[in-house]
Formats: C-alpha cells, structure tokens, sequence
C-alpha cells in the first residue's frame, strides 16, 4: 500500500508545489485520478448493460437445466465465454475502490512521507514528534505528522511576527531557522477551512461538518442515480426474458443473486468512507467530495451516450 501512496503522493506534491494550496492540489489530483481511472469505469458500465442484456439467455438456461446443476454451470460458464462477460468484473472494481481509498487515507494521514518524502528520523522532525509526546504525557497522537504540521506552521507564522520588527536582534538565526522550517510545510487553510483538522477531535467547531456534510449529500444523490440507472438496466433485460414451456423460475437466479451483491456494494461503500472520513483529516473528505461530484457527472454523461447507442441500435 505504501507504494501506491508513494506515487500518488509524489503527484499531490506536484500539483501543491504549482498551486501552494493543499485544497486546490487535491482538487486537481482528484480529476487526475478520475480521468486515470475512466477506461475501467467505462468498462464497468459496459459490464452492468451487459449482465442486463443477458438475463433472458440465463433464466431459459435455469430453466432448461433446473435438474442438471452440472449442466448449467458448464452452459452457463459458455454463455459468459461467448459473450466476453465475466462475472468478477465488478468485483475487481469494488477491490481496486478500497486499495484507492486505504491509499489516499495513508496519504492525508502521513503527507510528511508521502507528498515530502521525509524519513520519520529526520532529525527537526524526531525533534517535533519528541515534544509533543512529551506534552501528551507520552501519548501518541492520532495523525502524528499532522500535528507536526500544525506545531511547524505555528511557529514559522511566530517568526514571520518577529522578523517584522526592526529591533529584532536574532534576525540571521530567525532568518535561518524560517528557512529551515519552510521545508516541512504544507499550507492546509482552503476557503477557510483547516484540512488538517479531524471532525471527531473538533466537535466545537461547526466548519469540520461543512465538507463531510456535502459529502453525505453527494453519495445520495450518486447512490440514486446509480439505482436509477440500474432500475433501467433491469428494465432492459426483463424485455429479454425467455419464457421455456411457460414456466417461471421459482427463485432468483444468479444475475438477480449479482445485483442484489452489487447493490450492498453501492450502500456499503459510502457509509464505509463517511465512517472513515469522520476519524480521518479533512483533506480526506475533500478527496471523497470532489471524486463523488464528478462521478455524478460521469455516471450522467456515459448512462446519456450508453442510452442514445441503445436507441440507435433499436432504430435499426
């Protein structure tokens, strides 16, 4: 996992050090991410329509082999051969999700390591990390690098203070340990807002609910634009339906068996990440934010030129 924060780190590092603000960094490298991560949504969408479509092919096999379990399976694995369908595909989809999200939090957690590529036994901060245990009656505190952070850029802005008086008489030291200290910041203030903060452990201040609450809002409005789409899919695929000798299935088959998984997935993953975003910085769920708006907007743009393909080929 490290090496995958590694790298998204050493992108997050670049956009910061082009924009100077950790907010808008994240912003950009979340559209980044999205865009790298296109083709295999596409390719999921394209699997959803599929396992629609083939629902009438599946129940005429069930059907057919209701007596034969050996026998549907094997016609069952040939019908996902011929139609280059795998059954896993969503699965995947739903495993690369979690390795993204273990990753980001690793991240936003250590960005010391991961965006400045600085060894824990750093010599300012073994320095740091010893006075605040200290100060913590030797408790470890949650996001250690983040309260380094917070303890760097609160001196750095003393100093800043100090040297704005002519009578200063340590200015060269002043000016030297600024120097020092600018290595190790990263600027967290966007809108307003401290993205180093943890909403659990800032219950008294009412900014730490802003972007988690529009994160809430947003995976309800993605959650009920995917059922939609899904909705239209089974739609699609009970016109499908093949009816042998007039019978029906008695039970649900293994697409309805899918979908239902599918659908624990779709509830399972937001509340996973707004259970995680909760304990977790804010440039967390800022990540989550700007990653679920566009994928609302993606999820309209390919259901829309997904939609207009089907009514081309049923024109035909």
């Amino acid at each position: 996992m490290d090496f995958i924060s590694y790298i998204f780190g050493y992108l997050l590092n670049f956009l910061y050090v082009i924009f100077n603000n950790y907010g808008i960094a994240i912003i950009v490298f979340s559209i980044i991410l999205k865009l790298i991560l296109l083709p295999i949504t596409i390719k999921q969408q394209k699997s959803m329509k599929k396992n629609a479509q083939m629902q009438g092919e599946m129940k005429k096999l069930q059907l057919k082999y209701k007596n034969n379990p050996e026998k549907l399976n094997q016609e069952t694995m040939e019908l996902y051969k011929r139609e280059k369908f795998s059954p896993f595909s969503g699965c995947l989809s739903s495993i690369l999700q979690i390795v993204i999200i273990l990753a980001v939090f690793w991240l936003v957690s250590q960005p010391l390591k991961f965006m400045k590529n600085i060894k824990s036994d750093d010599p300012i901060i073994k320095d740091y990390s010893t006075k605040i245990q200290q100060e913590a009656e030797g408790k470890q505190a949650s996001y250690q690098e983040i309260a380094i952070i917070d303890r760097i850029e609160t001196e750095y802005k003393n100093i800043e203070e100090q040297l704005k008086s002519e009578e200063v008489e340590n200015r060269e030291e002043l000016e030297n340990k600024k120097n020092e200290l600018n290595k190790y910041r990263i600027n967290m203030e966007f809108l307003g807002l401290d993205l180093s903060k943890v909403p659990t452990q800032s219950l008294n201040d009412w900014k730490v609910y802003v972007i988690p609450g529009l994160y809430v809002i947003t995976s309800f409005i993605s959650i009920r634009i995917t059922s939609k789409s899904q909705k239209k899919m089974q739609e699609l695929g009970k016109k499908k339906d093949i009816v042998v000798d007039g019978d029906k299935p008695e039970e649900p088959d293994q697409m309805e068996s899918m979908q239902q998984m599918s659908n624990s997935m779709m509830y399972m993953m937001p509340i996973m990440s707004i259970t995680i975003a909760a304990v977790a910085p804010l440039g967390l769920a800022l990540y989550w934010l700007v990653s679920n708006i566009l994928m609302i907007v993606e999820r309209l743009v390919i259901d829309k030129i997904m939609l207009s393909k089907e009514d081309e080929v049923n024109d035909k």
